[in-house]
């Protein structure tokens, strides 16, 4: 087939439909009307022969043929997009939007309340965070940069880490006076722990302690379990039962005596945060600025 132009420019209206998830956003990206949109999108599928989109009033969605082409050229717009940006000198400027796929424990606990002064460095950039359970495709997903805590689990993503995080197991004072305080990790086999589930593995994460050198494993069980860190952290609070925590973010809670470091001398293990982009040649100074930000965070923390 002989290069067409319009292919080019249905691929992009195509692009923006899927990043808006609608022909009303599109319009609004791109800059033309709704029927604007539909009329490209149509073209598009007529010219390739094939359905990309399901239409109904309330969303849009590829179908199995759309997200299969969608996911083949998807990277060539990236692609062409960095090309025109390093030709501009935009490669270099903190603007536009940024969507990031973030951590459902690292934004409420640690990043929010310390974003003002990453809005006021970068006045001519909007970020968008989203909380899905684990990284998918970041591409066909319009995600520009991922933070996320765990080992790399996708071998097409660049992955930087950030730091170490201690991992504390936790109580509030009135769950102590009610069961006791363990004195030794073991103990927790006999007290009511409160789960967090892994979303890769679809089970509870075990709960692992480090001294010295030595290692133990101890196979927890209880009533409830999380897959939002911040309901398990209320659970806690509330003296529901035990929990492991990532530390940062609870710093306060231990000050004012809310809750209780229950193993203070096993705090060998550590959880690493990780930010993940797209492999690219030249990553946008917007993904660039936001991740050194974070870095920023949690090193002062």
């Amino acid at each position: 087939m002989p290069f067409d132009g319009r292919i080019l420019s249905g691929v992009s209206v195509l692009a923006a439909v899927v990043e808006g998830g609608s022909f009303v956003k599109a319009a609004e990206l791109i800059g033309i009307t709704d029927s604007g949109v539909s009329r490209a999108v149509g073209r598009l599928e007529a010219r390739l022969g094939v359905r990309l989109l399901d239409r109904t009033t309330r969303s849009v969605t590829l179908t199995d043929e759309g997200r299969r082409f969608y996911e083949e050229v998807k990277p060539h717009l990236v692609a062409m997009e960095d090309a025109a940006a390093m030709a501009s000198g935009a490669a270099s400027a903190v603007r536009g939007r940024l969507r990031v796929d973030i951590d459902p424990f690292f934004l409420p606990l640690v990043l929010a309340g310390r974003l003002n002064l990453f809005c006021e460095r970068y006045p001519e950039l909007t970020i968008e965070f989203i909380t899905s359970e684990h990284v998918g495709d970041l591409v066909a997903e319009g995600i520009d940069v991922a933070i996320r805590f765990g080992q790399p689990r996708r071998a097409s993503l660049v992955a930087r880490k950030l730091i170490e995080a201690p991992i504390l197991t936790v109580a509030a004072p009135a769950y102590l006076e009610r069961h006791g305080r363990p004195a030794h990790p073991d103990d927790l086999a006999a007290h009511r722990c409160l789960q967090f589930l892994d979303p890769y593995t679809g089970r509870p994460f075990d709960w692992e302690f480090i001294r010295d050198g030595e290692s133990i494993e101890v196979e927890t069980r209880g009533p409830l379990t999380f897959t939002d860190p911040k309901s398990l952290l209320e659970e806690c609070l509330a003296g529901t039962g035990v929990a492991q925590v990532i530390g940062w973010g609870v710093g306060a809670m231990l000050d004012d005596g809310r809750l209780i470091d229950i193993f203070p001398d096993w705090h060998g293990e550590r959880f690493p945060l990780f930010a993940f982009h797209p492999s690219r040649k030249h990553p946008p100074a917007k993904v660039r600025a936001f991740i050194d930000y974070c870095e920023e965070i949690v090193r002062a923390l």
